[in-house]
């Protein structure tokens, strides 16, 4: 089968949609297929959508003899016209595999409406839909209907290195000192880490310390009002920002944790939380979106309505005072993440449906 994958920006960007997109790219190739990556570039939203009428792109396409072309969904500016455009010319399926839509999550109302449009007009251009969670899946469907094939594959948990076992979660859980709390998320508005910082300066600050693992260069404005806050609630030695890091530095960095907390205001999936939680930390997670497909609040994390520190706040004091109930989440999330589908399966999945579509 020879695929061709178009995406904006890099396939090696540290993300859920790019490790996302790295690991099918990785299994196809693996079972003997040809992956051709195309690479748009990574720009503004009015920008990309003039993508739409680039020559190169429209003849490169065209000249191609895929067998499917898969488009990453994120990079639906660029293609919402251009797809009707190729239609006539291209005799292969175009798959259209989506994280999350743009305009689910929270904007200016005149940018939700332009947003809303757009990716509609976009999801009525592709045949089929891989989607990575139910919640996204239904989302394709409410903006246009279920008339076209859409499969749900959802992302692995297995694929950094390293395990631990469940004496060491229950002796760690019984560690004197402060809770140990990570963020793994790139600085940008939607992870809320904002109110995450909010929440914490309320709490006793020698009982916790927070780490947070991710980009700092993907919006340097929102970084630098979070350095701001960190400053103006004197929570620097108790709060650190270590930029981006390696798979290998994520996999040593993890088991040192007791709890993962990412409060975005929407999550198409969230592979940190399952990722945290093949470690054995729970979860703290917003409640829009489809974390709550993979976190049972007060069972293996919680959830939280997205910008409510106070609930978030109250959340983590439960894990700071009460270390039997830390014990309990953090085994009961080990044994969810060892339950859930690996990335090969994931992929293998994907693959499937794809062969599907060529029948």
């Amino acid at each position: 089968m020879h695929v061709g994958l178009l995406i904006c920006g890099s396939l090696t960007t540290i993300s859920g949609g790019f490790i996302y997109d790295r690991n099918l790219v990785r299994y196809l190739r693996e079972a003997g297929d040809r992956v051709d990556v195309i690479s748009l570039p990574w720009r503004r939203y009015g920008l990309s959508l003039l993508d739409n009428l680039t020559p190169g792109l429209y003849r490169r396409l065209t000249q191609a003899a895929f067998d499917v072309l898969l488009e990453d969904e994120l990079a639906h500016p660029a293609c919402f016209w251009l797809n009707q455009r190729l239609r006539p010319r291209l005799s292969c399926p175009v798959v259209a595999i989506v994280h999350h839509l743009r305009c689910r999550e929270r904007h200016p109302a005149l940018m939700s409406r332009l947003y809303r449009q757009v990716e509609r007009r976009y999801l009525a251009s592709v045949d089929a839909f891989i989607c990575v969670s139910r919640t996204t899946g239904k989302d394709v469907e409410d903006l246009v209907g279920r008339a076209r094939p859409l499969v749900v594959a959802p992302p692995g948990g297995d694929r950094l290195t390293g395990k631990i076992t469940a004496a060491q979660i229950v002796a760690k859980a019984e560690e004197p000192g402060p809770l140990k709390i990570i963020s793994v998320a790139n600085l940008i508005p939607r992870k809320g880490i904002h109110t995450l910082i909010t929440a914490l300066a309320s709490l006793p600050h020698n009982d916790w310390q927070l780490t947070v693992a991710g980009s700092l260069n993907m919006d340097t404005s929102y970084v630098g009002s979070i350095r701001r806050q960190i400053e103006q609630e004197k929570l620097n030695h108790r709060i650190s920002l270590l930029g981006k890091v390696s798979d290998e530095e994520l996999a040593i960095l993890l088991p040192q944790y007791h709890l993962l907390a990412v409060p975005s205001s929407y999550e198409g999936f969230g592979i940190a939380y399952l990722e945290g939680m093949h470690f054995g930390l729970p979860a703290i997670a917003g409640t829009a979106g489809a974390a709550k497909e993979i976190i049972t609040h007060g069972r293996n994390g919680f959830l939280v309505d997205p910008g409510d520190a106070a609930a978030l706040a109250r959340c983590i004091s439960l894990l700071m005072e009460d270390r039997e109930l830390l014990k309990r989440l953090s085994l009961a999330a080990h044994r969810s993440a060892a339950a859930h589908p690996t990335w090969s399966e994931s992929a293998a999945r994907g693959r499937t449906f794809l062969q599907s579509l060529l029948r």
